[in-house]
């Protein structure tokens, strides 16, 4: 069912005041289809609202906001060391890793707590703690807007990238809905704890010998005490990517500033820590009237109150100018920015 003029303060987790010309849900391909046909959205533009939580709206959106809420999951084959998941894309994904361990899966406990849905896992290509969900991602299934129908879209076939899906491309972005998400999850496998404070997360908690579970509590108590509560504070949580620059430009960073942590990111490339550039300009608890940057985190932006998108959009583009102009290094950012 079609609604005009409805606000999407409460379903974006900054909080920001913006509304819907057009807002629709879907829980099927079909309901999907029938809605998208409907006279009076047909020739909009189109948001796909997943949590709302890799999202700035700056502005009111002229058109259809759609959110599809089929979050069912069922096995659709069984191996001996794996099997093979389906999701649907409208299941909360930190939820839906909490199943993975109930049941008996490893691999995602590194994933804990990432907010949003499973629809928006592979768009993102969403990773923490040294684990991207495409390591586990057999196919996207998608409705394409161009058909009418729904196709299936195999791992090599998504473009996957540190953040990055063939799904935020231009001209793909607006064509495809993702409906289901197929993983195949492994029934043993070895844990992921390399990544730095695990260990010592997993130490200051007692833990010798862990396992997914134990892992899963570990990411989980980082995450609380590292990252604002969208549920206290409007955020997105991390609003920029770790910048991927060529090696030679790394090396030069370490040649001034020893201490920068950097990461290999294969192909002669390293990845840095966008958070360490941010607070190096002074600028992790910066605020601008209600917006402004966390100062738990410097890779947060928070709306303190009643800041608009279009005031956050500016303390983003202040944090950018900033660290480009001290450090000559482009930060992009994480969350879709209507």
């Amino acid at each position: 069912m079609l609604r005009e003029q409805v606000s999407l303060q409460a379903l974006n987790t900054f909080g920001v005041a913006a509304t819907a010309r057009w807002y629709g849900e879907a829980a099927s391909p079909a309901e999907l289809a029938q809605l998208l046909a409907d006279p009076r959205v047909a020739d909009l533009p189109l948001l796909v609202l997943g949590g709302g939580s890799n999202l700035l709206l700056t502005r009111d959106f002229d058109g259809l906001v759609l959110r599809y809420t089929d979050d069912h999951i069922r096995a659709i084959a069984r191996g001996r060391d794996s099997h093979l998941i389906e999701v649907g894309a409208g299941m909360n994904w930190h939820a839906f890793v909490d199943w993975s361990l109930a049941h008996g899966y490893v691999g995602l406990e590194n994933l804990a707590l990432i907010p949003g849905t499973v629809g928006a896992a592979p768009i993102q290509n969403i990773g923490a703690y040294g684990v991207e969900v495409e390591r586990f991602i057999n196919a996207v299934e998608v409705f394409d807007r161009e058909r009418g129908c729904t196709t299936i879209h195999k791992h090599d076939a998504c473009g996957f990238d540190y953040r990055w899906s063939r799904f935020k491309r231009d001209g793909e972005r607006d064509r495809h809905i993702v409906v289901n998400v197929r993983l195949r999850l492994p029934r043993q496998g070895e844990l992921q704890l390399d990544y730095p404070g695990i260990r010592e997360e997993l130490a200051t908690m007692g833990i010798a010998a862990p396992n997914a579970r134990d892992v899963f509590d570990a990411v989980c108590a980082i995450r609380r005490r590292k990252l604002p509560d969208p549920a206290v504070i409007g955020n997105a949580g991390s609003f920029f990517k770790n910048p991927i620059v060529a090696a030679e430009i790394a090396q030069a960073l370490l040649a001034k500033h020893p201490g920068a942590p950097t990461f290999d990111a294969g192909a002669g490339r390293r990845k840095l820590s966008a958070a360490w550039l941010i607070d190096q300009c002074g600028l992790k608890g910066y605020r601008d009237g209600d917006a402004g940057v966390s100062a738990q985190h410097a890779l947060v932006l928070v709306n303190h109150g009643a800041a608009s998108g279009a005031d956050l959009w500016r303390v983003a583009q202040h944090v950018q100018a900033t660290v480009r102009e001290r450090f000559a290094i482009e930060l992009q950012p994480e969350p879709v920015v209507v």
